[in-house]
């Protein structure tokens, strides 16, 4: 299988030869030639290209798209993410992934389209690899509802994520529902942190005065309960509205039961985990001078019972992607994990753990090398299903004819130590260290371009692209025959319903 063959001496700028190609759904071998950036042919024994890579029979993978991820963030406090979009897409590249989808985050206050313009300024001509943009909204006025976001998603723009917790960026269900009623008259995704706001101040607030300040306290103030109870809510409003949600980095099986119960009665709602929910437990944050702190994330890591019931939940479809959920803020130095020094109480500790280079190391090992996923599912969860989810598909996340040349040579079977030092991000940790994985990439590709082998970085900033994305099929509504809710049919009568124009196929 191949396109029109190119002019000149050389029928293809590089030929990766006896690959071993997975997708979501095959398995093959075959020669890929690439031309001008993309995937021109697909077969064996393909003429010479201008560059050959010969995958001697190793798994050759899309590379990875991080759909969830925290690049040069914005924050509401002093606090300062480690990683811009130098460094980050630096990491990302090294582990596998290709394309990065950060945060254009609305501060309250501010205007949703000036946080996209803004974060334009921070990451056009940094890139190491491609990347689009998810917003925050945080402020769910009707300036930004009714006309910022409507115009936002028809620019590329289609994916957002709301809050149900932290004050500087909750929204209460009301807005909640704007939100969303948005979302579905525009065909666009939108991604909900789900944790109850309220049950955890009212605990936190109790620990703190008590002098239960350290790290493990952390996780007593958010337990599955509150997980749970927000999770059934944010369903329950996305079911009023008709609209699908993807609820982010789910812990464990009390939130799962929510949104599987959810699915098997015909909502689109979809579901994101993250490795500190296979890999950490809440023991993690615990240990002296604030070193639990390194673990805090929310929600936080739980124990080994959830480890088993968030890899089920991958195995058995339940769960549409899996994500670095990326946060990179140093332990030691300003604006860190520290800002009050080894004082500093929970509640004021930086959310979020660094991810981004070893996601699909810890999945491909963890997960595939053991027998927990097969081959397609991994493809499926780290590359493809995040692709069609955010309107990057068909030219991300899958090994295709016109596809874009992301492309990874995967190396297995030989052990190696995860070390910080040997990473590319600009944390001082990993809360992996230590840990031995079985896999790791051997190369990456960008749009044909070698960006990372052997160990050794070789991109460079500025090769990475912003993507518009389309408006994705996973986003519309149910078609009107199979809703059981007549609300819907009084308001789309007062304001019809555009959500499937222009929705990717």
């Amino acid at each position: 299988m191949s396109d029109a063959p190119a002019s000149g001496n050389k029928p293809y700028d590089l030929v990766v030869r006896h690959a071993r190609v997975a997708t979501a759904s095959d398995v093959f071998e075959t020669d890929i030639g690439i031309r001008d950036g993309r995937i021109a042919a697909l077969a064996r024994d393909l003429p010479p290209g201008a560059e050959e890579i010969d995958a001697a029979g190793r798994w050759v993978l899309p590379g990875g798209v991080d759909a969830h991820c925290h690049l040069a963030q914005k924050t509401g406090d002093n606090s300062v993410m480690a990683d811009d979009f130098l460094s980050g897409t630096r990491s990302a590249a090294c582990g596998g992934t290709t394309t990065v989808i950060p945060f254009a985050a609305q501060l309250k206050g501010e205007s949703l389209a000036q946080a996209v313009r803004d974060y334009h300024a921070v990451a056009d001509g940094k890139a190491c690899i491609d990347y689009a943009f998810h917003m925050i909204v945080s402020d769910a006025t009707a300036q930004v509802t009714q006309e910022e976001l409507p115009a936002l998603i028809g620019q590329g723009y289609t994916s957002f994520k709301i809050y149900m917790t932290y004050d500087d960026l909750k929204l209460n269900d009301r807005q909640i529902l704007d939100v969303l009623d948005t979302a579905r008259r525009h065909g666009a995704m939108t991604m909900v942190h789900a944790e109850s706001s309220d049950c955890i101040a009212w605990l936190a607030d109790r620990m703190l005065a008590e002098g239960l300040q350290a790290p493990p306290y952390h996780a007593l103030s958010r337990p599955p309960v509150v997980e749970r109870e927000a999770t059934h809510r944010a369903i329950s409003l996305a079911e009023l509205l008709d609209t699908p949600i993807l609820i982010v980095h789910v812990s464990g099986p009390e939130a799962i039961e929510q949104i599987r119960w959810a699915q098997t009665r015909g909502l689109k709602i979809y579901a994101e985990t993250c490795p500190q929910y296979l890999f950490l437990t809440a023991a993690d944050l615990g240990g002296d001078a604030l070193h639990g702190a390194k673990c805090i994330c929310s929600p936080p890591p739980r124990d080994a019972a959830a480890h088993e019931a968030v890899w089920n939940a991958l195995a058995n479809g339940t769960f549409q992607v899996f994500s670095s959920d990326h946060a990179p803020f140093r332990f030691d130095g300003e604006g860190g994990k520290k800002p009050q020094g080894d004082d500093t109480p929970f509640n004021h500790v930086p959310n979020g753990i660094p991810g981004l280079e070893t996601r699909l190391a810890l999945l491909f090992s963890e997960g595939v090398l053991e027998g927990r996923l097969d081959i397609n599912t991994f493809v499926a969860l780290t590359a493809t299903q995040p692709a069609k989810l955010y309107g990057l598909a068909p030219r991300k996340g899958t090994i295709a004819i016109g596809a874009d040349a992301d492309i990874v040579v995967w190396d297995t079977g030989l052990p190696r130590v995860v070390r910080n030092a040997d990473l590319h991000h600009n944390v001082d940790y990993t809360p992996y260290e230590g840990r031995t994985v079985r896999a790791w990439p051997g190369i990456t590709l960008s749009r044909g371009r070698v960006v990372y082998r052997d160990g050794e970085f070789v991109g460079e900033a500025g090769h990475g692209r912003f993507l518009p994305c389309e408006r994705p099929l996973a986003a519309r509504p149910r078609p009107a025959r199979h809703r059981r809710a007549p609300w819907l049919d009084v308001l789309s009568r007062v304001a019809p319903d555009t959500a499937n124009d222009g929705a990717t196929p």
